[in-house]
């Protein structure tokens, strides 16, 4: 490699006097991880298994070069080493394959072809910044080096596969633990991924011991409060409202379980000098319209066993057999969707003429037409109505049917103040007070001493009275005060007493005082309340933490 002659070493090679050196894959271990080693002055060392391979690298200058791979090989336990993996043979004697974290270069085909890591972070930032895809991202790179060598579309999304999956595993710290068949296929990793992190939910086990300035501070103290000059005023304030219309009613208590008993919130005083004042740490959490395809039954929350024009999930899928117009239940016809009732043929091509049809430039045709004829007064503005025929005796819109597959409501994550995400969760019908609080416990089930002292929710009210309704001895109201974030607050009823002394997030009588901070300005000390952006999601974190 570096062009010497081979008979002679103290002279040069005619042919290249000063070649270029080639690029050379190997691993960066010297012996093997998986024999036991008896004696500390016998280790079992590796050893090259074959001929080394001549494989084409897109280097980290957008290069295409020729490199050559060296494969590594333990003759004692048969496990072979290469540059971004390690393969070996488990207790059954099948295949598998450990990844390597952080390898300087990534196998993106079988057939021989690497990329190096810079690469992959090069097309993460594409995805974070510019909201690109694996196939934007192949054909950029390729306009931008016009070489004769192109990364393909199925390159570039094992490359992205291959690098945001030890991103995940790192950060769920699963890098140790994880383990797969031996050379899978994309889709085979991405399951295996999944599968170790969670498929629908998890929770980042480092989370729980995070803590920042920016989402954990000091215990504040009612105490503190007047010591900095604040002024203690009512409780029953709603952020925004004008001050006649934020006079408490002590007499307006709605005829709610949830609010039977409510109190005022207690007063907290500082504890006696020299006692530890203790630590607050506030989350936040919201539901983001991130959705997937799922199993065309509503009951059903199974994942879609042909996501390209799949209906149902694995556990249904003879389903596919069935009229799709429910409860019919007689065999669907060779090639179509339902039996051969012939009012049910006519309710399927009314769907299929009018849903096949649309589109976003249509729904924004139809939208800017009703615009152009709405001159009458009384029009409330443009809207979009989908109107089917009826079957029977039961309306278009309520025919229960599983022509098309359904999805997902929405992801609800849950992260602390900083950005630093905690775990996630998914609701498939709607984000109801049930789910949200399966996802909480569910995500703090293995670190209760972990709560949060706060979690900020845009629907705080309702999901604190669903706990008190359901349990009234509930963990989460003896550790975690739940406060509707200032944006939302602005927006709730001024009569739900419970919303406004338990989720207010910024009372100003002192009840809360972690929520409430004090600022100097020219005239005057004024409060500053917790608003949107103190409680702001970070998107890039959640991009590094779930994949989606």
């Amino acid at each position: 490699m570096l062009g010497l002659n081979p008979h002679n070493l103290t002279a040069p090679s005619p042919l290249s006097p000063f070649p270029t050196p080639r690029v050379v894959l190997y691993t960066s271990h010297l012996s093997c991880i998986f024999c036991p080693v008896a004696d500390l002055n016998i280790v079992p060392t590796l050893r090259r298994r074959e001929k080394g391979q001549v494989v084409w690298v897109l280097d980290d200058k957008f290069h295409w070069v020729q490199a050559d791979l060296l494969i590594a090989h333990c003759a004692s336990c048969r496990a072979d080493y290469y540059p971004d993996q390690i393969t070996f043979k488990d207790k059954h004697n099948s295949r598998r394959q450990k990844l390597e974290i952080s390898p300087e270069y990534i196998r993106i085909s079988k057939h021989g072809i690497w990329a190096h890591r810079h690469i992959a972070v090069v097309q993460e930032n594409a995805l974070n910044r510019f909201h690109s895809g694996w196939s934007n991202f192949a054909d950029w790179l390729n306009d931008s080096t016009r070489s004769e060598r192109t990364l393909t579309y199925r390159q570039s999304q094992r490359l992205f596969m291959e690098h945001s999956s030890r991103r995940l595993l790192l950060f769920h710290r699963k890098d140790a633990e994880f383990t797969c068949k031996a050379h899978p296929s994309t889709r085979f990793l991405a399951a295996a991924v999944r599968s170790a992190i969670g498929v629908n939910g998890g929770v980042l086990e480092v989370a729980m011991s995070h803590g920042c300035v920016d989402c954990t501070h000091i215990k504040r103290y009612r105490s503190d409060l007047i010591e900095e000059g604040a002024i203690l005023e009512g409780a029953l304030d709603v952020a925004g409202m004008p001050a006649e219309e934020n006079v408490a009613n002590p007499a307006i208590i709605p005829d709610d379980p949830g609010v039977a008993q409510v109190t005022m919130p207690p007063q907290q005083e500082a504890p006696i000098a020299g006692e530890p004042r203790g630590y607050s740490r506030l989350a936040v959490m919201d539901g983001r319209t991130i959705k997937h395809n799922k199993c065309a039954l509503d009951a059903c929350e199974g994942p879609l066993l042909n996501y390209k024009n799949g209906r149902f999930c694995e556990d249904h899928i003879n389903l596919r057999d069935v009229c799709g117009i429910i409860p019919c239940g007689r065999p669907a016809r060779d090639g179509e969707l339902t039996c051969d009732t012939q009012s049910h043929m006519d309710w399927h091509r009314q769907y299929t003429n009018r849903f096949s049809r649309l589109s976003f430039p249509g729904v924004r045709r139809v939208i800017r037409r009703q615009q152009e004829l709405a001159d009458d007064p009384t029009v409330m503005g443009p809207s979009l109505r989908v109107e089917l025929a009826a079957l029977s005796d039961t309306p278009g819109d309520q025919v229960v049917h599983t022509f098309k597959a359904k999805s997902t409501y929405c992801l609800q994550t849950v992260q602390w103040a900083c950005g630093f995400p905690i775990g996630w969760g998914k609701c498939y019908r709607s984000e109801s007070s049930s789910q949200v609080l399966a996802i909480l416990d569910k995500i703090w089930e293995g670190h209760p001493e972990a709560r949060p002292s706060f979690i900020a929710y845009d629907d705080a009210c309702s999901l604190l009275r669903h706990i008190v309704t359901q349990d009234a001895n509930s963990q989460w109201i003896l550790t975690t005060k739940f406060i509707v974030d200032a944006w939302h607050y602005i927006g709730h009823r001024a009569t739900d007493i419970l919303c406004r002394l338990w989720c207010n997030p910024a009372p100003t009588n002192g009840s809360q005082p972690d929520l409430v901070l004090l600022e100097e300005d020219a005239n005057e000390r004024v409060e500053k309340r917790v608003d949107s952006k103190d409680l702001g999601l970070s998107e890039a974190f959640w991009t590094e933490a779930t994949g989606n």
